[in-house]
């Protein structure tokens, strides 16, 4: 480690501190990403990635760490660095869209007919309550599909009604059973 650190030492200081700051972006994302796998279920990839996160930080952050302090330009890097990573890793997972959604939708007949119409089209399994709201008769339709899928059967559902239907969307981090599931 002490050659590590004598390399590190004869290096110029900003092209340090651009080290420092691209470290901590890489490990920061990793770190996002090995979260959302721990809570989504995904234990051996989360595993992985915290293999190579440790690794990352062994090797680079852990020896710059006790300078910090003494140089304000390193440390705005490593502080930069980490803020850049947060936003990539949240990023990195909204596009990979890790698990499976629950859909709610609140409508009308006519619009449950025109939402129940497009789920059989597209071979998709859904459930229908029937309800009363503050003035009318409301139906509750409950949707299950994978996270990527999401946005774009939302759009059509209401692009379909017209934008009158009322959408709660959440997670699910288990299931079992049902039609036209995700698996």
């Amino acid at each position: 480690m002490s050659e590590f650190l004598a390399a590190v030492e004869s290096v110029h200081p900003i092209l340090v501190c651009l080290l420092v700051c691209a470290a901590k972006i890489v490990e920061i994302t990793i770190q996002s990403l090995k979260t959302c796998m721990m809570v989504k279920g995904q234990r051996l990839k989360a595993a992985g990635l915290g293999f190579i996160e440790c690794t990352i930080w062994g090797l680079v952050i852990s020896t710059l760490i006790g300078s910090l302090g003494d140089n304000l330009f390193l440390l705005l890097f490593y502080c930069c660095g980490y803020a850049t990573g947060l936003f990539l890793g949240s990023t990195l997972e909204s596009k990979i869209a890790l698990g499976t959604s629950n859909l709610e939708l609140i409508a009308n007949d006519t619009s449950t007919e025109k939402i129940t119409a497009y789920l059989k089209d597209n071979n998709r399994g859904y459930t229908v309550f029937e309800g009363h709201g503050s003035k009318e008769k409301m139906n509750m339709i409950f949707i299950v599909l994978s996270r990527k899928e999401t946005p774009k059967v939302l759009k059509e559902i209401r692009q379909s009604c017209d934008g009158k239907v009322f959408v709660v969307a959440s997670e699910i981090s288990k299931y079992a059973g049902g039609y036209g599931m995700v698996k």
